[in-house]
């Protein structure tokens, strides 16, 4: 009967005003008057009770090093409406690799959903939303995700886990914290809508080891690249708006910034072989460096209808060259531009261990120059039927594939080969072949070592001597992994929201 505010309060001050009376006049309080006085209370306190859980949220926490808030293992659950805290710190490769110490985590083939949902970490290594091993799957929508220490990323995977995100905001400060980020033996992670912003050092928005696909979002990196792939790994923006601005080093293995990199870290993180970056739609902003930077792997690079813009007056379009990962004198960068629909401009610089393939079709445009200082690594240029490219200075490349009006020359010289090429002519040639081998990719597998307790796995990455440094700041061998899992442990409160 009492179940509102107001007749709450109505009767509360009934029974105020009956107590202060009785006692103004000196009288004695009956049976009755004191059973009509306790009923109002308890009507009261249980109408207070009840609005408090209908408009509280529940709020999970842990600060132990090591533990989850949440975590579940091979059963399928939901949460929805609610608010994580994780502090309490690991130190590197646990939380990397399988998870430890990530706010949120799901493994051994379980399905975790996750609703309306905010998650808040504190702690060294303390990823925000984990998905480990093959058969997992997180689901999470409408939520927003905030990290404030080093190597404590947004999302991530690992192991072959999959997680699937809707309307995300996260935004993670500290150093190697990728908003969307995945380690050692990959996996898929599939964005849909939200805004995603890093602002440390080595803190790419996307870093993948796994095949990442990001749609109609925002991504904006303060300090980093905007997208970094690794080995044989893909990440696919679809629709997106890709802010960067890469301005600190985090490595001292290459001189160079950019927007996206792709490269292979020989850290055995990453499976050798062809990386993959694509963009169709939206937009690709870079305030300082080059816009694409190869550099020991293969790699192609698929554009359509992106608008591409270069902030930077120096920087170039694309960068294939060696840098201080991989075997020297074999760690350049074999890519393929595919560009459809598409306007580039800007310069292409190929070093002498680099190859390019630039492939332009459906009306694409190029305007910019390839190699103006003179020729260094193969070149090979298709323009096809309607494609055109317009020189902004001297250009050296290998091989030519075009139409007689395909090229408008501007009073510059295009050599290829050996030979100057006249104005008004077609031209055919053939693209460049890449090869992959162990300079091309890491030393181990990209499979994830052993979980402790599941195998003999000692978790190193493989044979090839120390590895250099990631450009997430993850490098060397890591450690022998424990017999068994730390303990895990979280403490659920209630409180207002």
């Amino acid at each position: 009967m009492f179940n509102t505010p107001t007749t709450r309060r109505s009767f509360l001050a009934m029974s105020t005003s009956i107590s202060l009376w009785l006692a103004g006049c000196g009288a004695a309080q009956t049976e009755q008057e004191k059973q009509m006085t306790d009923a109002a209370t308890d009507s009261a306190a249980t109408s207070d009770e009840a609005a408090t859980s209908t408009g509280d949220r529940e709020t999970i926490t842990d600060d132990t090093d090591g533990g989850h808030a949440i975590a579940v293992s091979a059963e399928e659950k939901t949460y929805e409406s609610v608010d994580v805290i994780k502090t309490g710190d690991d130190d590197g490769d646990e939380a990397d690799f399988y998870g430890t110490n990530a706010a949120v985590y799901a493994e051994e083939g379980a399905t975790l959903t996750l609703k309306d949902i905010t998650v808040t970490t504190d702690g060294a290594h303390a990823n925000a939303v984990f998905s480990y091993g093959e058969g997992t799957t997180v689901n999470i929508s409408d939520s927003t995700i905030d990290t404030t220490n080093n190597c404590s990323g947004g999302i991530m995977v690992t192991g072959g886990g999959l997680l699937n995100a809707t309307n995300l905001t996260i935004h993670t400060t500290g150093n190697s914290s990728a908003s969307i980020r995945s380690d050692r033996g990959g996996g898929t992670q599939v964005v849909s809508g939200g805004t995603y912003t890093t602002d440390g050092t080595g803190s790419p928005v996307i870093y993948s080891t796994a095949d990442v696909t990001v749609s109609d979002a925002t991504l904006t990196s303060t300090a980093s690249q905007g997208v970094v792939v690794e080995g044989k790994n893909s990440a696919s923006l679809v629709n997106c708006d890709l802010v960067a601005n890469n301005n600190t080093k985090n490595s001292d293995k290459s001189d160079w910034y950019q927007a996206v990199m792709i490269y292979q870290s020989m850290s055995g993180d990453a499976t050798q072989g062809e990386a993959h970056f694509s963009a169709q739609g939206g937009s690709i902003t870079n305030a300082n460096g080059d816009i694409f930077f190869v550099n020991n792997t293969v790699a192609t690079i698929d554009l359509a209808e992106v608008s591409i813009t270069n902030d930077d007056q120096e920087g170039n379009f694309l960068r294939a060259a060696a840098a201080g990962w991989g075997n020297e004198g074999s760690n350049g960068g074999q890519v393929t531009v595919n560009a459809s629909k598409q306007q580039i401009s800007g310069v292409s610089l190929v070093d002498e261990v680099s190859h390019l393939n630039l492939v332009l079709s459906d009306g694409s445009t190029l305007a910019g120059a390839i190699n103006p200082d003179g020729r260094a690594g193969d070149v090979y240029v298709e323009l096809q039927d309607g494609c055109t490219w317009e020189l902004t200075a001297d250009s050296h490349i290998t091989a030519l594939t075009c139409g007689k009006d395909a090229i408008a020359l501007n009073g510059y010289a295009l050599y290829v080969g050996d030979d100057t090429y006249a104005e008004g002519t077609a031209s055919t040639g053939e693209a460049i072949e890449a090869t992959v081998s162990e300079s091309t990719g890491g030393p181990g597998g990209g499979e994830p070592p052993s979980k402790p307790g599941e195998g003999s796995g000692s978790g190193k990455p493989g044979d090839g001597g120390e590895p250099p440094a990631k450009p997430d700041g993850e490098s060397g061998e890591p450690p022998a992994k424990p017999d068994s899992e730390g303990e895990t442990s979280s403490t659920s409160t209630t409180s207002s929201n």
